[in-house]
C-alpha cells in the first residue's frame, strides 16, 4: 500500500514538472512579441512628436534691415543742351529741353514753365482756437471738368515777392486782409512735367472787405469750420491738391500745438 502511494505521488509530481516548463515557455515566447509591439509604439510616438515639433517651429523669417533716414534734397541740376519754346500762353509756356541729367543720362523733356503760385490758408480763430473757421472757395475748373472746393490762390507775377502776391490774391478773391502772415509749406504739385512751385501761407487776424475778382472768375465764398473741412476731406468732397496738402498739414500742427 505504501509502495502504491509513493508511486502515485511520483507520477503526480512528474506531471506538474512537465506542465510548468510549458507555461514558462509560453510566457517566454509571449514576452518578445509584446516587447516588439511596445518598441514599435514608442518609435511611432517619437516620430509623431518629431513631426509636431517640426510643425511648431517654422523657419525663422529674415529680419528686415533698418531703414536709413531720407536724404535731404540735392541741389544738383541737369546740364541743358538746348531749349525750345513750343507753346506760349498767358499763364504758362511749354519748353522742349534736351539735357544731360545728374545721373549722366541724356533725355528730351517737355516741361511746363510757370512763375509759381501763392496759396492762402486764411484762418479766423476769434471764436475757437481749436476749431477755427477756414476761408474756402467753390469755382468751376475746366481742366477737372467739375466744380471744386479750394483755398484762395493765384499766379505770382514775374519777380513778385511771394507773400505780397499772397496778400494781393486773398484780397482780390475774397475781400479779406490779414494782420499776420506766416509761410506754411512749399511743394511742387506735379514735378514730372510741371515746374510750378506752390507756396502756402497761413493768414491770421482776418479783416473783412470787398472782393474784386478778375473778369473770368466766378467764385462762391464760404467760411467753414476746420472740423467740417476735415470731414469733407474724409468723404472725398475735396479733390484739390493744394487744399488737401495745406489743411491736413495745418490740422496736424494745430493738434500738436494744443497737446503741449
Amino acid at each position: 500500500m505504501r509502495i502504491l502511494l509513493n508511486w502515485l505521488r511520483t507520477i503526480a509530481l512528474g506531471g506538474e514538472k512537465q506542465k510548468m516548463p510549458s507555461k514558462e515557455k509560453a510566457v517566454k515566447t509571449a514576452v518578445p512579441g509584446k516587447a516588439k509591439a511596445a518598441q514599435a509604439k514608442k518609435a511611432g510616438a517619437a516620430k509623431t512628436k518629431t513631426a509636431k515639433t517640426a510643425k511648431a517651429k517654422p523657419a525663422k523669417a529674415a529680419k528686415p534691415k533698418a531703414k536709413k533716414a531720407l536724404k535731404p534734397a540735392s541741389e544738383e541740376t541737369a546740364q541743358v543742351l538746348s531749349s525750345e519754346v513750343v507753346f506760349e500762353g498767358k499763364v504758362f509756356r511749354v519748353l522742349r529741353d534736351r539735357l544731360i541729367e545728374p545721373g549722366g543720362k541724356e533725355n528730351v523733356r517737355d516741361i511746363i514753365r510757370h512763375n509759381g503760385s501763392a496759396v492762402i490758408l486764411a484762418v479766423d480763430s476769434s471764436k475757437s482756437k481749436k476749431d477755427p473757421w477756414i476761408v474756402v472757395e467753390r469755382q468751376y475748373r475746366h481742366a477737372a471738368r467739375q466744380f471744386l472746393w479750394e483755398l484762395p490762390a493765384g499766379k505770382l507775377e514775374a519777380g513778385e515777392d511771394p507773400v505780397e502776391g499772397a496778400k494781393r490774391e486773398l484780397e482780390e478773391e475774397t475781400g479779406y486782409r490779414a494782420k499776420k502772415w506766416k509761410p506754411l509749406v512749399e511743394y511742387f504739385a506735379s514735378p514730372g512735367f510741371l515746374g510750378e512751385s506752390m507756396k502756402v501761407f497761413l493768414a491770421e487776424g482776418l479783416v473783412a472787405g470787398d472782393a474784386h475778382p478778375e473778369e473770368d472768375e466766378e467764385i462762391e465764398l464760404r467760411l467753414v469750420k476746420l472740423s467740417e473741412v476735415l470731414k469733407m476731406i474724409d468723404k472725398g468732397a475735396i479733390l484739390d491738391g493744394k487744399t488737401l496738402t495745406s489743411v491736413l498739414l495745418y490740422a496736424r500742427k494745430l493738434a500738436g500745438k494744443h497737446k503741449k
